[in-house]
């Protein structure tokens, strides 16, 4: 395979992985990235001296990161730095609670006794069935896929199958959740896990219980720069690797002869490669890219996954009882993901995730103020009335941090910038704005969805 040539569209976090993964196999890779900066939907953007990252805020598994500057003979921490996080999250409920996560199963599963009902032992059982779901499932659909056939002759994917039961497949997250806990507060807590890969607890598979020892377990991180330093890390790399970019240069088709890919279109010219990866969303890739090649149906037919809308707001005002990951909870998650996944409408009093990144890089915001990353969980576009549910959005998401902080926010935004499914959608190619692409709300749709690996 030396020798040969491979392009990859599309300079988001898996674009650039691949890229290096490939330059280091010996091929000749470019990467067709059609704004004018790497990183996709994982940017950045400074106004008025804040800076935000624009999308991924919560940073775990770094030694995928590191894999790819090892892979490349390279230290990993002459590019990027990172610390762990205690506490990881602050969570604020309605009644008053809030909970201080810090890091490591005991110590979390003693502030959980400490603030609710529930007993430390109970919290700890869980949290072991979630690190047992991760050690029967990472090698087999984390790192493989299982809609390839071969994907299932390995050790790893028969003990899997062998211990299926322990990653209760068949319950939905909520289910097993209710069966641990009797403290809703509790149940809520880790039933926002679901929103990870914007898929709804009330019908995602259990098996998602995963995320808890991802997080808690192994840990949360924070890079010194913040998030998108990873990219800027990468793309260092990349270019020390060989691989050549080519910035606002959007590819529109990808070419096909005899039933093989050939190369890539751009609005200008052609391009052939002997390889070409897609870092696209699966959909548009197959819908707008090669729209006459034969299609993956059932990856096609999956429901979307959630989308977001996102304030970024510089505040003229430091809160010392906000951490880097905070959220506030709505008082009723299953009314709110019905909301979401069933009436394709945002919910009055939704879940409020605020990230300030500046806690941690003071540089990211002016001297006493802070750079707020303000989301909450909203459908996918379907043709909604995006600019009225931005507005009443601001306004509930306002009235809920406003009653929990104390004061009164709106004098405090020093700047202003909106996310929403429209421009998630047109500025990342992300089918329907959903930020996630396929939802994971069945057993069949976790397990069978493409692996970036392969």
């Amino acid at each position: 395979m030396i020798g040969k040539s491979v392009a990859v569209i599309g300079s988001g976090i898996a674009g650039l992985a691949a890229a290096i993964r490939l330059s280091v196999k010996g091929f000749h890779v470019t990467v067709f990235e059609a704004a004018s900066e790497p990183g996709g939907k994982m940017g950045e953007k400074t106004i008025l001296g804040y800076r935000f990252d624009t999308g991924p805020s919560i940073f775990t598994m770094p030694q995928l990161i590191d894999d790819l500057f090892e892979l490349c003979g390279k230290n990993p921490r002459d590019y990027i730095n990172y610390g762990k996080l205690d506490p990881v999250f602050n969570y604020f409920y309605e009644d008053g609670t809030v909970i201080n996560a810090p890091h490591g199963a005991e110590k979390f599963a003693e502030e959980i006794a400490a603030k609710t009902t529930e007993k430390k032992q109970t919290v700890l059982d869980f949290l072991k069935s979630c690190e047992t779901k991760y050690n029967l499932t990472h090698k087999v659909f984390l790192e493989r896929s299982l809609h390839k056939a071969a994907n299932y002759l390995n050790c790893e994917t028969l003990h899997g199958i062998a211990n299926f039961r322990k990653i209760e497949a068949f319950k939905t997250m909520n289910d097993a959740n209710h069966a641990r806990f009797s403290d809703p507060r509790v149940v809520q807590l880790f039933n926002r896990y679901a929103s990870y890969n914007g898929s709804n607890p009330f019908h995602a598979p259990a098996t998602l219980n995963v995320i808890p020892h991802i997080e808690i377990g192994m840990g949360a991180y924070f890079p010194e720069g913040g998030m998108y330093s990873i990219i800027s890390s990468l793309y260092k790399l990349a270019l020390e690797q060989g691989v050549e970019f080519k910035f606002n240069t959007p590819v529109t088709g990808i070419i096909t002869a005899n039933g093989k890919v050939t190369g890539v279109r751009t609005s200008e010219t052609a391009y052939s490669y002997d390889v070409v990866v897609s870092n696209m969303d699966v959909f548009n890739t197959y819908q707008d890219l090669i729209p006459d090649a034969p299609k993956p149906k059932l990856t096609l037919r999956q429901s979307k996954s959630s989308s977001v809308i996102v304030f970024y707001w510089g505040m003229m005002k430091s809160f010392s009882q906000l951490g880097l990951h905070n959220i506030f909870f709505s008082r009723s998650d299953k009314e709110e993901f019905h909301y979401v996944f069933e009436k394709n409408r945002i919910f009055a009093d939704p879940t409020i995730y605020l990230n300030i990144s500046s806690k941690n890089n003071t540089a990211d915001a002016p001297e006493g103020c802070e750079n707020w990353f303000v989301m909450v969980t909203v459908p996918n576009n379907s043709g909604q009335d995006w600019d009225r549910f931005v507005r009443l959005t601001k306004k509930n998401v306002l009235t809920k941090l406003e009653t929990f902080l104390k004061t009164d926010l709106k004098p405090l935004i020093g700047c202003e910038s909106i996310l929403d499914p429209r421009r998630i959608e047109s500025e990342t190619y992300s089918a329907f704005g959903a930020v996630f692409g396929n939802a994971s709300n069945s057993p069949c749709l976790l397990y069978t969805s493409p692996s970036p690996r392969d």
